[in-house]
Order: structure tokens, then C-alpha cells, then sequence
């Protein structure tokens, strides 16, 4: 047979390893929605088709929710309550039950109609985490139509095959996974996706973000899918697959080496310790990232309880939750973000913003919502009795927002006090950096609080005007930018002026290149997906601080960011060759 022609794509790398397989073209039905009228007769029949396909949407996921449970573990799983809650939502179902009474027409319409609203507030936001949680509601919508149309489900084929969709749902996920499958890849999705934190959880390579791969892929085509490099080869050659055999192997080696310094510090040569630490979102993560020779949470994301909901989780479910992660990370901190929602609220009672990147988010929402704040800073604060939990706000723009959440969280101690509930008197209180007014006064905040974190997929979408979920333009977001550079040497500056210590929790934070020049800038603290934390401790263990602190100081005397991170990439490489850094 003629040998076709080798092709190669670069996607987004979202779970590591190496394979080679024949691909699966998983090619989703997506159902069709059309607009019809119902006489009044039929009002009733139709309110039946949807209650009916409602319980089959619910029998379905709780099917799904028992295997996840097995897979990955009990709070992985909830991923999938938090969609059956929104099954239960008698808000939502309230509302569209109305509107068949009231427009005549048919459920499926109606279905669509009303949970789009809420995936459009979601997708409008700047924040990733936010419109990735936006698939998880359309998952939701569409398996209500498909019960509605009253049609079946794919979710079988012939094992051992590299799957290649648009897009995945976490029931897609786990449900393909009983069909030995051997990678993911997929033309949409980011790394926080929740079907890429599946695949990492059940150790299955995966690559998002490869924008038309199933177009150009058929079923039964030779693959070789690297999730480290995020590099598809499709009909790879004789020669290109003995080379990722030989490049399988060389990993397989280098990842013991990195297994080794588990138990180690971050420390340079010459003694300058950091901090480094994991971002996570489920309490049932703390353990895996230990086992990456993570020291602590340096960001958990809490939005996560708030998912399938239109109200704040009790003080009480919030308590078990930090008090968990708490336990399992002890000694070590964990930095519990207050909620980070914004004009993607999925609350009933908020209605979409024009321009949700500039509107009500982050510690706005907190601070707007007093008894839903003071509840959460309640819940950290009974969490905080072994004295490991940090707190830390988001979105801050101004000192005025740093001192009211500053007299909330004096008012929760007050509270509890008076109960004689027992907490951490003396709680570190920080605030994350990611709008350039709060970092231009970096200085008059790290008066104000116990330490700094610097967001940066945020602070450099503002700081450069760019939205990089924004195909157009998201080759300007550039991490390297002298102006990105310069304002976070300000504020790490700025912080150490005041004696507080800075860290970062932005994906910047992760990438090896970056690991110099932010390490001889004098950042205290990286928090990393727990993935890529064993080679950054790698580069920091192999390298004179006085060194890293020189390669910054050229760094940032560049004039653009391809010079800086050719230069930084060749000082990487040099001081630890090993590390499999992007080309």
C-alpha cells in the first residue's frame, strides 16, 4: 500500500504521554432544533415529552456518575452531580414549562432557547475556567433534546484507538473509557476543560485546541499523538515512528530522574529557595500533587461548588470542603481563592452584561454580595484551625476593594469569636494582581495585606488589549512582552519593598521557559498545574541564583518578546538539557 503523506499539527497539550494507534473519528450527533407550534391541546403532551426526557437525561448520568466514581473517585465525580443538579433546577424548568404554556410552542425550542441564555453569559467571560464550564451546560441541554427527539447515544466502538472529536464532555470521557481508549484529541477545549482534567486523572494522553484535525482525519488513520510536545503526526513514517519510539523512551527514563527529586526543595545551586506549589480544583487532587513533589495549593479554585446551582453553596458544605483539602495538604498551605465569578454568573437573578471582560467579577460580586461573602470567609475561617489556609481575593482593582474585604474577614472573626468557634486569629490575607491599575499600585496594596499572587492569563489580556481565546488575535498574547516583563519585575519589586512575599498562579507560572526569568526577577512562589511541576523544580535545582538573576536582567532589556524567549530558551537548555521544552 502507498505510504500517504506524513501531516503534522500542533495543538494544546492537555494530559501527558506518547501513542501510536489508528484513530476514531468520533463525530457527535448534534441535535436539530426547529421552531413549531403546538395547539393548546398539546400544551400538556409536550410539558410529558420533556418531563419524560428529563428523567432519561438523569437515569443516564447517574450511570455515568457510578463509572466516574470507580474510575477517578468519588469528588472527581462531581462533576457529574453538579449536572444533575441542574436537572433538578426548578428555576430553570420552572421558566420554560412557562414559556410552552404561554408561546405554544415546542419543548425542544424552549429546552435550547433557555439554557442558552446561560451558556452565552459563560462564553462571554474572560475568565477560561468560566467558558469551559459553558460545555458542561451544553452537554446538559443537549442530552435533554436528544431524550426529547427520543434518540440513542453512541458511546461504543472497537477498543485501543486514539479518539479525534471536536469537543468532548466529561461523560464522554469517562464513558469512552471503557473502550480501552488509548488518547483524546480534539479540535476544541483548553487544558482546564473538565474533559482534560479527566484524561489526566485517568492517565490517558490528550491534546485540545487542534482546531479542524477532524476534518482532516478518518477513521483507521495511523496517528501518533504526543501529549507533552502537543504534537500530532498523522501517517506517520517508518523513520518519524522509530523516532517517537526512541523519543518514548528517552521520557520514560528522564521522568524517573525527575520521580527522584520528589522529596527534594526547590532550591538553586547556591541555596535561594522557592516555594512550589500546585493550582487545583477538587480536594481529591491534594494527593496526586504531593506525589509531583508539590509543597501545598497555591491557588484552589472554590468556583467549582458553585457549578448546576442558582445559590451559594451553605457555609457548612463549604466548610467540609476547605477543611478537607486543608487536612490533606497539612503542613503545607492552601490558598483558597475567594469565588472568581463574573459577568458569567449562572445565577437567576443576574441578567448578561454587555461587556462582562469589564464588568461585575471577582471581588465586585463579593463584595456586592455581603452575606454570601461573609458565609464563605466564615467557612475558610472554621477550616483554618490548623493554621494552613491562606486567603486571597481576585479582580482587585483599587485599595478601596482591598480594605472592605479586609473588614468583612475582620467581621467573620468577629462573628465567631462571639460563638466561640475556634480559627486561625492570624490568617495571611493576600490579593491577586491581574488588572494593571492593582499592579501599578502594587506598593500601596502589599502594605495593606500578607502576600501577593500575579494572575497572569489575565493581567496580560488587559495589559496588552488581547483576548486569547480570540483566534484573530490570540497570537498577540504574548507572555514575553517587554510590557508584561516590566510590570511584573514592578510588582515582585514592589512586594519585597513591603517585606511580603509575591508568588504566581497564571499558566506563565508553568511554562519552563519562563522558570529563569522569573526565578532571577525574585518571585517567591510558582503554582503550577501538578503536571509540569517536576521539571520546573528541575531547572530551578540546576542553576546559581546569581545566574538566573543575570539572565532576567537581559531578559527584560529586550525590545520583543521572540527575542526574549529565543534567549531564554537557549539559557534553559543549557543549564538543563534534559527538560523537553516547545519548540
Amino acid at each position: 500500500m502507498e505510504q500517504k503523506t506524513e501531516l503534522r499539527y500542533q495543538g494544546v497539550p492537555a494530559a501527558p504521554g506518547i501513542v501510536m494507534a489508528r484513530a476514531y473519528r468520533y463525530l457527535k450527533h448534534v441535535p436539530r432544533i426547529e421552531e413549531k407550534k403546538i395547539t393548546p391541546k398539546e400544551v400538556d403532551g409536550e410539558i410529558e415529552r420533556l418531563k419524560h426526557a428529563v428523567g432519561r437525561a438523569e437515569k443516564e448520568l447517574q450511570k455515568v456518575l457510578l463509572l466516574a466514581e470507580q474510575k477517578i473517585g468519588v469528588v472527581k465525580a462531581k462533576i457529574f452531580e453538579a449536572q444533575i443538579m441542574i436537572l433538578s433546577d426548578a428555576v430553570l424548568f420552572g421558566a420554560i414549562i412557562n414559556r410552552i404554556k404561554k408561546e405554544h410552542k415546542n419543548a425542544e425550542f424552549i429546552v435550547h432557547a433557555e439554557i442558552a441564555k446561560y451558556q452565552q453569559m459563560m462564553l462571554a467571560s474572560s475568565d477560561e475556567y468560566m467558558r469551559e464550564r459553558s460545555h458542561d451546560v451544553e452537554d446538559v441541554k443537549n442530552r435533554i433534546i436528544r431524550n426529547i427527539q427520543e434518540e440513542k447515544l453512541v458511546s461504543r466502538f472497537e477498543g485501543n484507538s486514539i479518539v479525534v472529536a471536536q469537543s468532548l464532555t466529561p461523560a464522554d470521557t469517562i464513558l469512552f473509557s471503557r473502550n480501552e481508549v488509548l488518547g483524546y484529541l480534539t479540535d476544541m477545549g483548553g487544558v482546564t476543560s473538565h474533559a482534560a482534567l479527566l484524561a489526566r486523572s485517568l492517565r490517558v494522553p490528550a491534546i485540545v485546541g487542534l482546531k479542524d484535525l477532524t476534518a482532516k482525519v478518518e477513521t483507521g488513520d495511523a496517528l501518533i499523538l504526543d501529549g507533552y510536545a502537543g504534537v500530532v503526526v498523522v501517517h506517520p513514517t517508518e523513520e518519524t515512528i522509530r523516532a517517537f519510539e526512541q523519543r518514548k523512551a528517552e521520557i520514560a527514563v528522564y521522568e524517573k530522574k525527575l520521580h527522584a527529586l520528589r522529596d527534594l526543595p526547590a532550591e538553586t545551586l547556591d541555596g535561594k529557595h522557592v516555594e512550589l506549589s500546585s493550582n487545583i480544583e477538587f480536594s481529591e487532587e491534594v494527593e496526586f500533587v504531593r506525589s509531583q513533589g508539590s509543597h501545598g495549593v497555591g491557588l484552589y479554585r472554590a468556583e467549582g461548588m458553585l457549578m448546576g446551582r442558582d445559590t451559594f453553596p451553605s457555609e457548612e458544605e463549604q466548610f467540609c470542603e476547605y477543611n478537607e483539602i486543608a487536612e490533606k495538604a497539612y503542613p503545607h498551605k492552601v490558598i483558597v481563592r475567594t469565588f472568581d465569578i463574573g459577568g458569567d454568573k449562572v445565577f437567576a437573578d443576574v441578567s448578561e452584561e454587555e461587556n462582562p471582560f469589564l464588568g461585575w467579577r471577582g471581588i465586585r460580586v463579593s463584595l456586592d454580595r455581603p452575606e454570601s461573602f461573609l458565609m464563605q470567609l466564615r467557612a475558610i475561617l472554621k477550616a483554618s484551625v490548623k493554621r494552613n489556609i491562606w486567603v486571597m481575593f481576585p479582580m482587585v482593582s483599587s485599595l478601596k476593594e482591598v480594605r472592605r474585604a479586609k473588614e468583612f474577614v475582620a467581621q467573620a472573626k468577629a462573628s465567631l469569636k462571639s460563638e466561640g468557634v475556634n480559627f486561625d486569629k492570624k490568617i495571611k490575607v493576600g490579593v491577586m494582581i491581574e488588572v494593571p491599575a492593582a499592579a501599578i499600585i502594587a506598593g500601596d496594596i502589599a502594605k495593606e495585606v500578607d502576600f501577593l499572587s500575579i494572575g497572569t492569563n489575565d493581567l496580560i489580556q488587559y495589559l496588552l488589549a488581547v483576548d486569547r481565546g480570540n483566534e484573530l488575535v490570540s497570537q498577540l498574547y504574548q507572555e514575553f512582552d517587554p510590557a508584561v516583563m516590566r510590570t511584573i519585575r514592578h510588582i515582585i519589586k514592589e512586594a519585597h519593598k513591603h517585606r511580603i512575599p509575591v508568588g504566581m498562579c497564571g499558566a506563565m507560572a508553568g511554562d519552563p521557559v519562563a522558570t529563569l526569568l522569573l526565578l532571577g526577577l525574585g518571585l517567591d512562589e510558582f503554582s503550577v498545574i501538578p503536571t509540569i511541576l517536576p521539571e520546573i523544580k528541575k531547572i530551578i535545582r540546576s542553576v546559581n541564583y546569581k545566574e538566573a538573576q543575570k539572565v532576567a536582567l537581559k531578559a527584560i532589556a529586550f525590545s520583543t518578546a521572540d527575542e526574549v524567549r529565543e534567549f531564554l530558551t537557549a539559557n534553559t537548555k543549557r543549564i538543563a538539557p534534559e527538560i523537553h521544552l516547545k519548540e
